[in-house]
């Protein structure tokens, strides 16, 4: 048999328990009175900052950070179609990174009971050696599946010897362009799962940080 020409794809991916937490917390308050809704968000949201100094000088929190007041006005209507005195609100948003969930579940089940504070998203994923060493990893794993498949081809046809000619990222090969999605993922869910008691204690529970990787290559088997 003349030589013949085999293109397949390999795929893998691999699950990796999340090594950070970035979590967002927001301060709110409201009011008639401006003045009186900035003053009073401020004071809400010192104590969340003093909080994350504390741990961050303790090391439980890697880094943090604060945006700025957000301040705007809206003018209810009543049941009369009429519209009424114009309502302030006054927001701060915080996000802090956690390296321990056990850290993260304690400190938000401080704060998830202060006034004036809404616990929000949480974004799980890996330290940047981690994710790298692991894509890495994962894309060698897609290329020996790539090889292996085109192995198994060569050998029902009676050859024996398989030479690679191209590889590509999945997409490239057959259309000459990038596909989506990028054959390289990370996927983790930003929310979060927790369980709560009837007391505030917090035990956040987050799933594997999947990486997966999927290639196109063609061999000259022969």
């Amino acid at each position: 048999m003349s030589d013949v020409t085999v293109t397949v794809r390999g795929e893998h991916e691999e699950r990796v328990k999340p090594e950070r937490a970035t979590i967002q917390v927001s301060v709110r308050a409201e009011g008639p009175e401006r003045t009186a809704v900035v003053e009073r968000v401020t004071r809400l949201t010192d104590p969340v900052r003093e909080s994350l100094t504390a741990r961050a000088d303790a090391g439980g929190v890697l880094d943090w950070s604060s945006t700025r007041l957000s301040v705007r006005a809206e003018r209810p209507w009543n049941n009369e179609g009429k519209r009424l005195a114009p309502v302030h609100y006054a927001s701060i948003d915080l996000t802090a990174t956690f390296g321990d969930v056990a850290e993260l579940s304690l400190w938000v089940s401080d704060i998830s009971i202060w006034d004036g504070v809404e616990v929000g998203w949480v974004d799980w994923h890996l330290t940047p050696e981690t994710r790298t060493t692991t894509e890495r990893a994962v894309a060698a794993q897609a290329v020996g599946v790539a090889l292996t498949r085109a192995q198994a081809y060569a050998s029902a046809l009676g050859l024996h010897e398989v030479t690679p000619l191209e590889i590509a990222d999945v997409g490239l090969i057959s259309n000459g362009q990038p596909a989506a999605p990028t054959p390289m993922m990370m996927k983790a869910a930003r929310g979060a799962a927790f369980a709560a008691d009837a007391a505030p204690a917090m035990q956040y529970e987050p799933d594997d940080i999947v990486i997966a990787a999927t290639v196109e290559a063609r061999f000259l088997a022969r």
